[in-house]
């Protein structure tokens, strides 16, 4: 699906939540080894297991919302598909 997902405005002070979801195309099953957040103020989950070709996969990041100001983060995602290392972007205005 998407790379970038815009919250648009948010409360401070408020967690924020999405989930990136995927689906496996391939022939060999994904598995992702890393989601790095690009601060200390976003988390990331993700499906641990391997995702079989013909199914989906999530990767939810939460964002905490501390500062007022508009904010653009990334998550870096290390996997062992075609494309090892691909980023995820969470975007809005803290109100």
């Amino acid at each position: 699906e998407k790379e970038t997902h815009d919250f648009g405005k948010i409360a401070q002070g408020t967690p924020v939540s999405y989930s990136f979801k995927f689906s496996n195309v391939g022939s060999e099953p994904i598995i992702i080894s890393d989601v790095k957040p690009s601060c200390g103020c976003s988390v990331a989950e993700f499906t641990k297991t391997p995702i079989k070709p013909g199914d989906t996969g999530t990767i939810k990041v939460t964002f905490n919302a501390a500062s007022k100001a508009p904010f653009t983060k990334s998550f870096t995602v290390t996997s062992n598909t075609k494309t090892p290392v691909k980023t995820l972007y969470i975007k809005g205005i803290v109100e």
